[in-house]
């Protein structure tokens, strides 16, 4: 059994509940979310190099920005419907 770096394990831990949280308000719903997000970490749990684990982390912030994005064209798409009444 190889041990992980603390700091790399810590910041893979951070990122999967960044994700989950910001999974509460998906489009096709929590549920739909989830398993989904578990899985994509799953298919990386068995990473021992350091820089393949990194480059994962750096993927999975990424994959969190587009999420981010997402949610902020909806909010603006909404408020924008609302506002103009288009």
């Amino acid at each position: 059994m190889v041990s992980i770096n603390p700091e790399l394990r810590q910041q893979v831990i951070s990122i999967y509940k960044q994700l989950l949280y910001l999974g509460r308000d998906y489009p096709q719903g929590y549920n739909y979310f989830r398993p989904r997000l578990h899985r994509a970490f799953m298919a990386n749990a068995s990473l021992t190099d350091e820089a393949e684990i990194r480059q994962a982390i750096a993927r999975a912030q990424f994959v969190q920005k587009e999420i981010e994005a997402l949610y902020y064209l909806k909010r603006y798409r909404t408020l924008r419907k609302r506002y103009d009444g288009a």
